[in-house]
């Protein structure tokens, strides 16, 4: 048991502040490269999928013009790669290479207040940058709307979700290039069958039913209908969004306790 646990009541708001300004004070160090890649990765895509296969192929996908399509579901693919990647990587050199969470869970600090705050960051981050494809679509012709500022809310607990799913990974997997299988068999098919370059009615209807599964085609179709009007599924849409982050919340707590607390 860690010092951390003996001297500190869960989620005390002054250890998780804490560990927080650690990672922002780490974080000015390489958000530049950081914040250049999150940007120009939606560039590249809107301009190879909304218009150069949207000028040659499809003009207008569901109504929306396909750079207005493709822009609006760009959000889900840049919060998943700001969350769960960065959780999975992070985590796992930080606990294996550097030792940085023994040193953390030596100052009155338990493990549940060190993910949480770990989650809590990533997530912060990750709400920024996805909403980064919504700009930028905007410099491509989407019109704003109001309903646009509740994306960073949307953006934030999807990746809540996530990032606890990347820290969950960390401490489960044994080896760094295990992480291979998890983005092969689980991050890039989520995002694929999100509805970000299609609609998934164009799916089989198993692969259908699979996709009404998946957080990220629920967070597409929250930031669309942020743009271009909500439907009534949509709070159903962003319920299912926060049972999934505290669900990857306590599994993340759970698998990290059983890594770091022999």
């Amino acid at each position: 048991m860690s010092s951390g646990e003996v001297g500190a009541k869960r989620l005390e708001p002054a250890a998780i502040a804490g560990i927080m300004s650690r990672e922002v004070a780490n974080f000015r160090t390489y958000w530049k490269g950081t914040t250049f890649s999150s940007i120009l990765e939606p560039v590249v895509y809107l301009l190879a999928f909304g218009l150069g296969l949207g000028a040659t192929i499809v003009d207008r996908v569901d109504g929306l013009e396909y750079v207005e399509f493709v822009g609006t579901g760009m959000v889900a693919t840049a919060v998943i790669f700001s969350s769960a990647l960065p959780a999975m990587f992070g985590t796992f050199v930080k606990h294996r290479f550097q030792n940085t969470y023994d040193a953390i869970l030596a100052a009155p600090v338990d493990v549940e207040e060190l993910v949480t705050a770990e989650m809590l960051w990533i997530a912060m981050r990750a709400s920024i940058y996805g909403c980064f494809p919504l700009v930028v679509a905007m410099a491509f012709g989407l019109d704003p709307a109001p309903g646009m500022l509740l994306v960073p809310i949307f953006c934030f607990v999807t990746a809540i979700a996530f990032a606890g799913f990347g820290i969950a990974t960390a401490a489960t997997v044994a080896k760094i290039d295990q992480f291979n299988y998890v983005t092969t068999l689980f991050v890039t098919p989520l995002f694929l069958v999100a509805g970000t370059f299609f609609p998934i009615d164009q799916l089989p209807d198993g692969a259908q039913a699979a996709a009404q599964l998946n957080p990220l085609h629920h967070l597409v179709e929250l930031v669309r209908g942020s743009a271009f009007g909500f439907e009534g599924t949509d709070l159903i849409r962003f319920a299912v969004l926060v049972v999934f982050a505290v669900a990857m919340w306590r599994v993340a707590v759970n698998r990290m306790e059983k890594r770091l607390i022999a």
